[in-house]
């Protein structure tokens, strides 16, 4: 039945559940769950349903996806409830690389790689010749990637540093006020505060730190990856916050409030 037993086995062992666990769990007999596992007895439809409750992942991913090839931070997304048919969400297969003991690398996109980045970052060819780095103190149930940023936008985050960012696998995860990495068909790569509204408009709206700049959106059909904010290196010191930066807040402040103000008045006028 496709990859069902190999599957089921890869993920009982991943759980580190012996045969007698999962039968009892189940309700079978740890024969017949080895039966399954080497392919030798086929589960009835009753049968699988239980395996899809039990590994929290959909019955069409179990049969015909084969798991092995998976990167341990894609198994470690699908495990925590990403599955494509679980959430309705599209699957975004990444391409990624790994160093000598299959650890994944962190790749290094630099600002000159952008332009490659934009049409190679499904590519695991142009992927695999980005420079490489790790950081023993990152999960390794996660997938990272560096991104250099260039320009003021993202002030006091100086120009040329260096964003690592954990890949982001379901976008409906996207939250308000933090910062991402996002990758538009447009735009190419940028570096933004995330405002989420998917769920109302089908679209994200992007901020910049530095209030010169406006807010801008971007429908998701237009997003190729999504990449939340962990940490930035930079070889400069941040700028210290001057009064006029202080007051173009509060006035940014006021604005936010007044704006609030006219969607509850308009709201309670429909009303």
């Amino acid at each position: 039945m496709g990859y069902f037993g190999a599957n089921i086995k890869l993920l009982r062992k991943r759980r580190r559940r012996t045969q007698d666990d999962v039968a009892f769990a189940l309700g079978l007999k740890r024969p017949t769950l080895s039966g399954y596992e080497n392919g030798v007895a086929q589960p009835g439809l009753d049968t699988l349903v239980s395996f899809s409750r039990y590994f929290n992942i959909s019955i069409d991913t179990l049969v015909k996806t084969d798991l092995s090839g998976f990167s341990e931070s894609q198994l470690s997304q699908l495990e925590r409830g990403h599955d494509v048919f679980m959430t309705g969400s599209k699957l975004r297969v990444l391409a990624t690389t790994v160093d000598r003991d299959n650890e994944e690398n962190i790749e290094m996109v630099s600002e000159k790689a952008k332009a490659g980045y934009r049409a190679g970052f499904a590519d695991p060819e142009f992927i695999r010749i980005l420079p490489t780095f790790q950081m023993p103190f990152l999960s390794r149930q996660k997938k990272y990637r560096t991104f250099q940023v260039s320009g003021d936008s993202m002030l006091p985050i100086p120009d040329g540093s260096w964003v690592t960012c954990e890949f982001l696998q379901n976008w409906q995860l996207i939250q308000n006020r933090h910062a991402y990495v996002i990758h538009t068909l447009d735009d190419g790569v940028v570096f933004k505060v995330a405002e989420n509204l998917i769920r109302k408009e089908g679209k994200l709206r992007l901020h910049s730190l530095n209030l010169a700049y406006e807010a801008y959106d971007v429908h998701v059909n237009d997003i190729r990856e999504v990449w939340k904010f962990v940490n930035y290196i930079s070889s400069e010191m941040p700028e210290a916050n001057t009064p006029g930066q202080e007051v173009a807040r509060q006035i940014n402040r006021l604005r936010a409030d007044v704006e609030a103000l006219k969607t509850e008045r308009g709201a309670g006028q429909g009303a």
